[in-house]
């Protein structure tokens, strides 16, 4: 009987783990930021517990650095967010109509590495952080306006958030220009 107990826990255990398993592989493909918490918080569990192998493991720092994996993604979006910002800013705003091909082709850039890394974990922390970018973008819009002979326009850059982070993300919409 105890023999038949234990086949049973057996294979309990390895259909549960091949579950759990198939979990964070769908997790990793489908949203890498989350899967590098998750991943974060079971191996600073395991150095709790004092899980060890043959060779020691640096549990903690582990643990960070596979968190710092997710947040190279995060920081990664906020960047392209800031320079979407900027050259949105830029090609609504600028009298010069000379670099605004340049533009676009910068817009599309960054919308399509911010398509590669987005995720729902991510968008949850980066939405709250958008008049942070838009502040960052419009003192780089407005440093650029003034080097190229734009110092009114610069000044009169709208503060706070202009645009939305659907609009942000929407490949295809671009602010409404009006000929100068």
């Amino acid at each position: 009987m105890a023999h038949g107990v234990a086949r049973w826990r057996n294979a309990l255990s390895s259909i549960i783990f091949h579950d759990m398993s198939a979990d964070l592989d769908d997790l990793y493909e489908r949203d890498f930021y989350a899967w590098t918490r998750r991943q974060a918080a079971a191996l600073r569990h395991a150095g709790v517990e004092r899980i060890n192998t043959q060779e020691p493991i640096d549990w903690a720092n582990l643990a960070e650095e596979v968190e710092d994996l997710g947040n190279e993604q995060r920081r990664a979006i906020a960047s392209q967010l800031e320079r979407l910002i900027q050259h949105l800013l830029k090609l609504e705003f600028a009298e010069d109509r000379t670099p605004r091909r340049k533009w676009l082709l910068s817009i599309d850039n960054a919308r399509a590495e911010i398509e590669r890394r987005w995720t729902a974990s991510i968008a949850r922390e980066i939405e709250p952080t958008l008049p942070r970018a838009h502040a960052r973008a419009r003192r780089a819009a407005a440093l650029e306006l003034e080097d190229h002979g734009e110092p009114k326009t610069a000044q009169a850059l709208p503060e706070g958030p202009h645009y939305t982070l659907e609009q942000l993300l929407d490949e295809s919409w671009y602010p409404t220009v009006e000929e100068r």
